[in-house]
C-alpha cells in the first residue's frame, strides 16, 4: 500500500518537510523520533523527504534518512522520478554516490522513458552521469570472496575486494592514475595479488556480455583495467624499477612534442583486444580511433573515457597532465602551459616535460604576443567604429534638422525640370547678371554661343 499524500499527512510530517527544506538536521532528527513521523510520507506530487533532500543537496539530512530506513527506490512521484534521479538533478556527487550505495536502481525510468543518468546528463550534470555509470556494488565482487561450487578457495582474498572496488569505482581512466592506487596499496602491488586482481576481472566482465541485460560499458572498463593489471605485473617480474618505471613508460613523451606514445598504445592495444568483437560499443571505439594518426586528437585516452564514464568531451575543466585528474589548478612556471594536480604529480612528470618545457614556452610567449596583437586590432576597431558611430549620428541629425528646407528646393528643382526648353534659350538665359555687371562677360559668353552655332553648321 502506497504511503498517504500530503492531505492525509500528520502535522509533524508536515514539519518535517519544512525542516529538510531548511536544511536542520538536528530538527529533523527529533522529528523523525516522533511516532506521528513516517519516514516514507509524500507530499501533494509524490515526493518523500528523501526525495526533497536530494534535490535540495543536503548530505547530512539524505544521510539521516537513511539511517532511518527512507526507501531509496520509491517512485511514487508524479512523474516517476526517484530519489537518484533527484539527486544527478541537484548535480551533487556525493549524494549521488550516497543513493547508489544505498541500494539506488540505475535502470529505473521516469514518465519520459529517462534514467537517472540520462536525465542528469540532460540538464549538463557529467559528473554526477560519471558516477552512475562507474558504480558497481561491493556485493556483487564480494560474490568473488566465498568460495563458489566446487571451488576451495575464493577467487579473490577478502583483503583484496575493498582496495580492488576502489579502482574499478573510478571515475578517472588515466592508465597512470589506475598505476598509482595500485602503487599506494602495498596489498595490491604483488604479483600473485594482482594476478588474482586482473582474473577477477576478467570474470566480471564475461559476466556482463552474457548476462540478460549486456552491459558493453562496464565490460570494457573492466577489461581495460585487467590489461593495465598485467602490464603492472610485467614490471613488477622484469623491472627493477618496478611500476615506477611502468609510470615512466607512460608519460614518456616523444621529443618533438612531448607525446606519450608508449601510453597511447597501451590503451589502443587494450581496446583491441577486447574478446567480444561483435560488441557495438568496441566497433564504435575502433571507428573513432583508427583513422587517427598517433599524436593527433581524439587521443585514444579521450575516446576511452567519453565511452566509459559518459563525459561529453573534457567541457569547462583542466585536467593534470600526468594523472589525468579533474580540476587541476597547478601550472609549470616555466612554460606555463602543462597543468597538474598537485607538486608529486610535477615532480613525477618532470623528467620528460623538462625536454620541451622550453619550447613550450617559447610558443606560449608566442601566442600571449599574438593575442595581445589581436587584442589591439579589436579596440582600434572598437574605436574606428564609435567614432563612426557618432559621426553618422551627427550628420544624421544635421539631416533631419534641414529636412522641410531641402524638400522644397527639391521639388523647386523638380518642377524646373519639367518645363521642356530649347537649348540654346537656356545657354542664353544662363548669365542673368545685373544691369550694372561687367561688359566682357557678356561678350564673353556671346563668343562661345557663336562659336558654338559655327561649329554646329560646319
Amino acid at each position: 500500500m502506497a504511503p498517504p499524500r500530503r492531505g492525509d499527512l500528520s502535522l509533524e510530517e508536515k514539519d518535517l518537510l519544512g525542516v529538510i527544506a531548511r536544511g536542520n538536521a538536528e530538527e529533523a532528527g527529533r522529528l523523525l523520533g516522533s511516532k506521528n513521523v513516517r519516514v516514507n510520507c509524500l507530499d501533494e506530487h509524490g515526493m518523500t523527504p528523501l526525495m526533497h533532500a536530494a534535490y535540495k543537496g543536503k548530505v547530512d539530512m539524505c544521510r539521516l534518512l537513511l539511517r532511518h530506513g527512507a526507501d531509496v527506490n520509491c517512485n511514487e512521484h508524479e512523474h516517476g522520478y526517484t530519489a537518484l534521479m533527484f539527486a544527478g538533478l541537484s548535480g551533487n556527487k556525493e549524494i549521488t554516490w550516497m543513493m547508489l550505495e544505498a541500494g539506488a536502481e540505475t535502470d529505473v525510468v521516469n514518465s519520459v522513458g529517462r534514467t537517472a543518468a540520462q536525465m542528469a546528463a540532460f540538464v549538463g550534470q557529467h559528473d554526477c552521469v560519471t558516477v552512475i555509470n562507474n558504480f558497481f556494488p561491493r556485493e556483487r565482487l564480494d560474490y568473488y570472496t566465498k568460495p563458489q561450487g566446487l571451488d576451495k578457495e575464493p577467487k579473490l582474498p577478502v583483503k583484496l575486494a575493498g582496495p580492488l572496488h576502489k579502482i574499478i569505482t573510478t571515475t578517472n581512466m588515466h592508465p597512470v592514475k589506475i598505476v598509482l592506487l595500485v602503487k599506494e596499496n602495498p596489498l595490491l602491488a604483488d604479483v600473485e595479488a594482482l594476478q588474482k586482481c586482473y582474473r577477477v576481472l576478467d570474470l566480471i566482465c564475461e559476466k556482463c556480455m552474457k548476462q540478460k541485460d549486456m552491459n558493453e560499458v562496464l565490460a570494457m572498463k573492466m577489461h581495460y583495467i585487467s590489461c593495465i593489471f598485467q602490464k603492472c605485473l610485467t614490471f613488477l617480474k622484469e623491472r627493477e624499477d618496478k611500476l615506477d618505471g611502468f609510470i615512466k613508460s607512460l608519460l614518456k613523451g616523444r621529443d618533438k612534442d612531448g607525446f606519450p606514445v608508449y601510453q597511447e598504445k597501451l590503451i589502443r592495444e587494450s581496446i583491441r583486444k577486447f574478446p567480444y568483437c561483435e560488441a557495438t560499443l568496441l566497433q564504435q571505439l575502433v571507428r573513432s580511433i583508427a583513422p587517427v594518426e598517433i599524436g593527433s586528437d581524439p587521443t585514444a585516452f579521450s575516446v576511452l573515457t567519453q565511452a566509459i564514464t559518459g563525459q561529453v568531451g573534457f567541457v569547462d575543466a583542466e585536467f593534470c597532465t600526468t594523472c589525468g585528474g579533474k580540476g587541476a589548478n597547478k601550472r609549470c612556471s616555466v612554460c606555463k602551459m602543462v597543468m597538474y594536480c598537485d607538486q608529486n604529480c610535477q615532480k613525477i612528470h618532470w623528467f620528460t616535460h623538462k625536454k620541451v618545457c622550453k619550447t613550450l614556452k617559447e610558443i606560449h610567449e608566442k601566442q600571449e604576443l599574438e593575442a595581445a596583437k589581436e587584442k589591439r586590432k579589436q579596440e582600434k576597431r572598437q574605436k574606428k567604429d564609435e567614432v563612426q558611430l557618432v559621426e553618422g549620428s551627427s550628420t544624421s541629425e544635421e539631416q533631419t534638422d534641414a529636412g522641410p528646407d531641402a524638400t522644397k528646393e527639391a521639388d523647386a528643382n523638380h518642377a524646373t525640370d519639367q518645363v521642356e526648353e530649347p537649348e540654346f534659350t537656356k545657354e542664353t538665359e544662363a548669365p542673368a547678371l545685373p544691369p550694372e555687371g561687367p561688359v566682357e562677360s557678356e561678350t564673353g559668353l556671346a563668343d562661345i554661343a557663336l562659336q558654338k552655332i559655327q561649329g554646329s553648321e560646319e
